[in-house]
This record gives C-alpha cells, structure tokens and sequence, in this order.
C-alpha cells in the first residue's frame, strides 16, 4: 500500500507562497512515518493530500500527482479513497455525525456496507482497544477533548483501512492514554501491516516508534529519512535528543532507554553542580474557591474542590482525560455550571456578573479556541481586542509575532492551521491580562519553539502579578513553565504542591530529563545548559 508523492507543488488561493513545493517521496507498506515540522508548515496540507482532501475540499491548486495504491488523487474523489485511507483530523468534534459513541464507531462501517454482524464485532474490539468501553453510550458532546479524540480514532479503525492518517492524535489525551493509543497504532504497523502517517508536535511520545520522518522546514520543502539523521539538524526536536545534542551523543538517542545509556558520565558531572533556582515570587491569594462542585445528570465532574490561587503564581492543573479538569476551570471562570461552592475574586464572585465583567476578573482560553474567533481577518480580530482591553493599537499584534512570527495579517481566522489558531486567540484572551488567567490545553497545535516564546508570556503575566493557571497533559511545558502543579482526580484534587516534587513523583507526569538524569532533581534541557555553562559537556 504504498503512498507515492511525485513533483506535488500545493498552492492556495491568495497564498505568497506554495504550501508544497516540488514534493517527492515515498511511503511504504507497513511504515508509521512520522510528519513534523514548525506550526503551519505544511503538515496538515501533506497529510490531506494523501487522501485527495487537497484540493478537492480544501481548494487551492495541486500540482504533479499523488497515488495510493496506484489510484490518482486527480482522477479519483475522497469518497473512493474510504476503504484505504482512514483520515483523524486535529479536531475530533468537527467530524462527528452522530450522536453516541456507539453510532459514531459503526457510521463509517454502515457507509462502507459491512454487514451487521462483523460491524459489532469490530466495534466491541474497538472499544476494548482504546479503553473507552464505559463510554459507550455517552453523548459525544459530553466526553472530555481527550475522549472525543480516542472515539475519532476508534471510528476510522472499525473500517479497518490500509492507511491510517493521523493529525496529532494525541494532543488531547494525558500521558497514559497516549501511551495506550500509541500502543495500538504500533500494534497495527507490525501486526498487520497498515501504513501510519502521523502528524505530531510532541515528539517526545512519537518519535521513537517511527521508522521514517518527514521534516517541513516551512519553506515547502519536505525533508525525508530517519528520525536520527532528520532530527539531527531540525529545530524541533524532542527534549531527549536536545540533551543529546547538548552532551554530544552520537547517534543522537531517541527514547529516555536510549538516552540513560549514555547517561552516566551526565549524571556524573552534574552531581556536584547546582541546581539552577526557580524564580517564584508568590503573592497574595487572587482567587478563592471553596468545596466547587460541578454535576452533568448523576456523574459528578468535581467533588467539593478547595483551591486557592496566588498572584505571580503558575500553577499545572494536571490529571487523566475526564478527571474534572475543565469543569473546574469553566466553574471558576463562571460561565460553566457549578452546582455547589463559592468563588471569590477580589470579594466577588464571577459566577454573579455578567459574561463581559467575568472576563475583567477571570478570562479563560478553552479547549477549542476557534469558537472565540468571529471577524473575518487576522488584523481585525487583533485590532478589536486591542480596542476592547484599552492597549495601545498594535499590543496584540506583537503578542501574536512573539508566539508565531509572520502569520499575514489579511488571513481569515479559519483558514489558519490549528496551532496559529490557538495562538491569536492566545494573543487576544492575554492583551486584557485580566488577574486571573485559566488557560484550557494552551500548548495544543504549537511546535517547541512556539511553546517557549508562550512560556516566556506566561511568565511576564505572572511576574506582572497575576494568577496564572494552565490545564495540560503536556508534561514537558509543565516542568518548563510551572512553579505549581495540582493533580485531580475522579473530580478531586489527588496531589498539591510545587513542580519538581509532583512530576517526579509521578512516571506518568515526569518529563524526559528527569527520567534520564534520575535521581537528579534536573527536569529541563535548559536547567542542564545552565549549570554546565562554561563547561565542557562530556560524550
């Protein structure tokens, strides 16, 4: 089932540039390829191409051909690639049709025509796979970002495609399901031999599994061979191989295994060094919430949480898909349900003021940023945040160039990839910098750099003297970022207390320098630099 790319030039209407350009390569059968690349260079246009969604629903020009098991994307519709490539997009709620989990597992098999019997079958060991047989019955409307996520995985797996193509299937999910996802996709690539074209920014859970990487530098070119060779030169990588590149590791390693290996001589010469201080000026309490209860029908998304916020303080919320951590949010914020509890702000309560004076007191960025977004350019939508937090024209729009430099000012919101989505509506939510500051799953969609210029904004709010408070499963920005890390779980907070004694508590929570450098408290690539500054890093 091989993916051939001959010559392939995209390009969109109105675009400076190409998307793709003089694109050609191959994928093999049983391959799981991996596509990275900086937050709108091209992965989600390369990835739409194999099944023929470029150009024939996204518009724009192709150029050169594109084969799937020698069918031509020109001469055949999308609709005639269903029974081979399987498509899970970035946002899993805009390509349900259905209402249930259940309905939503078999409508695909249903348009393909397989028989009853085999249907329900596919979808009990589809169920049982990704570990979401309890959520049979729910409404896709109710589950978690990350439970949508692995119900869209399962309904293109029951078809059972020879192609599986995956736009960052795991951003929503928390680092144990991401495992067990990741897990299954393997277990297809080598069992059964699909093909798996994924597309991922978080590396460091992906990377190592890969047998091919294709690299989009942005300017339309695409890069191609092993995740070492590739990743050798890319600026983005992965935490482990950034350690790799800094203590001079050859070939460069791809997983912690790999990496505490090498590690020995590291750890050796880092005993005695100490441990950069983390700047955490902690003021007084910003926000105050007290026994927060949150409830859908019977099912209690938040159980009588306490929980206090302090200004100059980032704070982690963490936890397993569905363990209340957006409920949370919503409730403190004040426009989401909250059954039981009280909210004090500044001697008020959000949850009593309308939507626009809420947002003064406590501004929150959700999960699907895109619903905040409603002018037709990406200057106007800067300008009228500009305007409406009373910043000096043109605040926003250097808070955008700081998170993704050089987006076109004249581009439509919707036409952005996910990524540059999510960091104008980041741009837009922090120009108020309201004292509180609730953050849904912020790093979805951006590439390492872009998360560190974010990380750099998050620390001025913070050091500006407000509460910041991000929910994520990204392990890797929360020890970069946070000085706070609170655990929930089954609706309850499970752990409180400052980042480095939570994560590495944790297997599941802990960042890969940690992992690698265990015993030693190091949790990030720029803690090492930084005590081995001026310093010859040993091989």
């Amino acid at each position: 089932m091989t993916i051939q790319f001959t010559d392939v030039t995209v390009t969109y209407a109105d675009a400076p540039a190409p998307a793709l350009r003089a694109v050609t390569l191959s994928i093999e059968e049983g391959e799981l390829c991996l596509v990275a690349g900086r937050t709108g260079a091209g992965k989600s246009t390369l990835l739409r191409a194999v099944n023929g969604l470029v150009p024939h629903f996204t518009g724009g020009r192709l150029a050169g051909r594109v084969t799937v098991a020698g069918l031509d994307t020109r001469e055949h519709p999308p609709r005639e690639f269903a029974h081979l490539v399987g498509v899970v997009g970035q946002d899993p709620l805009a390509g349900f049709t259905t209402d249930t989990v259940e309905e939503e597992l078999a409508y695909g098999m249903e348009q393909l025509a397989v028989p009853p019997p085999v249907m329900r079958k596919r979808v009990e060991e589809t169920l049982d796979l990704l570990g979401i047989a309890e959520l049979r019955n729910r409404p896709l409307r109710t589950l978690s970002g990350g439970q949508q996520q692995r119900v869209a995985i399962g309904a293109v797996l029951t078809a059972q495609p020879r192609v599986l193509v995956l736009d960052e299937p795991t951003s929503a999910l928390d680092p144990t399901a991401a495992e067990d996802v990741l897990a299954a996709i393997t277990r297809l690539v080598h069992d059964l031999g699909v093909t798996v074209v994924v597309a991922e920014h978080r590396l460091e859970r992906v990377v190592q599994y890969a047998d091919r990487m294709l690299y989009l530098p942005g300017d339309g070119t695409v890069v191609s061979g092993t995740p070492a060779d590739v990743l050798a030169t890319a600026d983005v990588a992965p935490p482990v191989v950034e350690l790799g590149r800094l203590a001079g590791w050859q070939p460069l390693p791809l997983s912690v295994r790999d990496a505490r290996r090498r590690a020995p001589a590291l750890r050796e010469r880092l005993r005695d060094r100490p441990l950069p201080p983390r700047t955490t000026a902690a003021g007084p309490v910003a926000l105050t919430a007290r026994r927060v209860v949150v409830r859908y029908g019977e099912v209690y998304a938040v159980r009588g949480v306490d929980l206090d916020l302090r200004a100059g303080e980032i704070t982690a919320l963490m936890g397993r898909n569905g363990s209340g951590k957006s409920s949370l949010l919503w409730a403190v914020q004040g426009s989401g349900p909250r059954q039981g509890g009280r909210v004090d702000v500044g001697g008020t309560d959000p949850k009593q003021l309308s939507a626009g004076k809420a947002r003064r007191l406590v501004g929150l960025v959700p999960q699907t940023p895109a619903d905040l977004l409603y002018l037709d350019t990406v200057d106007a939508e800067c300008a009228q945040a500009d305007q409406e937090s009373g910043s000096p024209a043109g605040t926003c729009r250097a808070l955008l160039d700081r998170l993704v430099p050089g987006l076109p000012g004249a581009s439509h919101p919707r036409d952005l990839s996910e990524g540059q989505r999510l960091a104008l509506v980041l741009a837009v939510q922090l120009v108020a910098a309201p004292p509180v500051v609730l953050l849904d799953e912020p790093t979805r969609g951006l590439d390492y750099p872009a998360k560190r210029h974010f990380a750099a904004v998050v620390r001025e709010l913070a050091e500006a003297g407000r509460a910041v408070v991000f929910a994520t499963h990204d392990v890797e920005f929360v020890a970069a970022a946070a000085d706070r890390v609170v655990v929930m779980a089954e609706g309850e907070i499970v752990a409180d207390g400052p980042t480095p004694d939570v994560v590495v508590a944790s297997p599941a929570f802990a960042p890969q320098v940690a992992k690698v450098l265990d015993p030693l408290p190091w949790l990030t690539v720029a803690q090492v630099a930084a005590s081995l500054a001026g310093q010859d890093v040993p091989a």
